[in-house]
């Protein structure tokens, strides 16, 4: 995680040094870009489960979908994504829940709904996402199980809030956008224990505003 951070951070620096010859846009922009984003996932298991913080790893993913912001004003847009997302997250061997090396994969459909506020070039962002979980995996001593959902298991539905940053750089006829989240899940999504998504999410948008903006404040 601590590299992944580094990493971005360099990226977001080096952007920034580039673009400051670069006028910002000056009225609202509707976009509709591809995803596909690079994640570091892993298990958050609860208070009462302090003993496993040693042992948490972070597995890598991926969300692949569509990401839409809608502007409002050239300060204000609503951003919504729907994307498939890979999440969960590793335990190193010996740790007190199941002894040996293990990892939990979850398969999801998600859609956050963001408010983006613009700040010259740079942008803050946050809001609510709701995810459906419709496969997982657990994967134990190299030995990989299908996860079930319902009573016994596994949660279908979730929550949770999204919240980050990035930087525009905008060319004559394009847009380069680098946002950097960070996703909370708020539903535990186990039945038999504590257990809650965490994500860090990097995504670099390319993409043309569109020639008419129905969303624009009067």
């Amino acid at each position: 995680m601590k590299k992944i951070l580094s990493s971005a951070l360099l990226i977001l620096l080096s952007i920034c040094a580039f673009g400051q010859s670069h006028d910002t846009v000056k009225t609202a922009k509707t976009y509709l870009d591809p995803v596909i984003n690079l994640v570091s996932t892993n298990l958050n298991y609860g208070a009462g489960n302090s003993a496993l913080s040693d042992y948490k790893k972070s597995v890598l993913g991926a969300q692949i979908g569509i990401s839409f912001q809608a502007g409002i004003t050239p300060a204000f847009s609503l951003v919504s994504e729907f994307y498939f997302s890979m999440k969960g997250g590793k335990l190193k061997d010996g740790n007190p829940l199941t002894s040996r090396a293990s990892t939990i994969r979850l398969y999801s459909f998600e859609l956050p709904l963001l408010a983006r506020f613009h700040i010259s070039a740079f942008h803050i962002n946050a809001g609510p996402s709701i995810a459906y979980n419709f496969y997982g995996t657990n994967n134990i001593n190299d030995q990989t199980t299908d996860l079930s959902f319902g009573a016994a298991g596994f949660r279908r539905l979730e929550a949770g809030l999204q919240a980050g940053g990035g930087y525009t750089l905008h060319t004559k006829t394009k847009r380069v956008t680098l946002d950097l989240r960070y996703n909370y899940g708020l539903t535990n999504i186990s039945y038999g224990q504590e257990m809650y998504n965490r994500s860090f999410v990097i995504s670099i948008h390319v993409s043309k505003a569109w020639k008419t903006n129905p969303f624009a404040g009067k």
